[in-house]
């Protein structure tokens, strides 16, 4: 199956072995990847804090990227950004043509996860990784997507991984974009209930499905000088044989 990489700002920006990973695993499974470098932002910041003409414009212009692409499947490494263009025929309501093109693209874009085991049906990606780890579940993953089984799925089939539930798995991590900028304390205040609840399950690492949870909870730890690191899910899959 052809697929097109929807790599996320973050990724490109900040967390670039996250993309790398993510298409070590498409290729592993069996995926030709191709990527669209003139790709940029969802949209999602603007449509959040209101601005929808601005998130409209940015939105027009990454379906008029990935209608480009022959590919069957766009395949991206964020929920919330999965989400966001889930999101997309809601901005053009008023607009039918606009409406049509957007449902078409949403139609053909999954969280990787979600393509793994909802469309490629595979549970085993070869992957392997010593030690004990838990799983975030990102609020847009799992409320907008319905991700909650997938990611776990695909974790328990990775060899010499011990998986453990934390008891606030599905909690917020407080990140929330703009909302940790906002409302700072507010944002650590709902964070410190989750780094409390990873450090009483004694992994060493916790993986998520969103590289800005993930720096919301890594930044955490790391200031709290925790030994636990953060790990992407496709940077967990593309693992063979690391120890935590």
């Amino acid at each position: 199956m052809k697929v097109a990489l929807f790599v996320t700002c973050l990724v490109d920006q900040m967390w670039s072995s996250i993309g790398t990973s993510c298409v070590e695993v498409l290729r592993r499974v069996g995926c030709e990847v191709e990527f669209d470098d003139r790709q940029t932002c969802c949209g999602q910041p603007a449509f959040n804090t209101g601005y929808r003409d601005e998130a409209r414009r940015v939105a027009q212009r990454f379906i008029e990227i990935f209608e480009d692409s022959k590919a069957q499947t766009i395949v991206s490494t964020s929920g919330s950004c999965t989400a966001m263009v889930h999101h997309f025929p809601e901005l053009f309501s008023e607009d039918p043509r606009w409406r049509e093109r957007a449902q078409a693209v949403a139609e053909r874009t999954y969280e990787l996860s979600s393509f793994l085991i909802r469309v490629l049906q595979v549970e085993d990606v070869g992957a392997s990784w010593q030690g004990k780890l838990t799983w975030h579940d990102a609020c847009h993953g799992l409320r907008d997507l319905n991700l909650k089984s997938e990611p776990r799925r695909l974790i328990r089939n990775v060899r010499g991984a011990e998986f453990v539930e934390i008891e606030n798995a599905e909690a917020c991590c407080g990140f929330g974009g703009t909302f940790s900028v906002k409302y700072p304390e507010i944002s650590v205040a709902i964070l410190d209930q989750k780094i409390e609840a990873i450090e009483r399950a004694g992994v060493a690492a916790v993986v998520s499905g969103d590289a800005s949870c993930l720096m919301q909870i890594g930044g955490r730890l790391s200031r709290k000088k925790s030994p636990v690191r953060v790990m992407h899910l496709a940077e967990l899959l593309a693992a063979t044989g690391k120890k935590g």
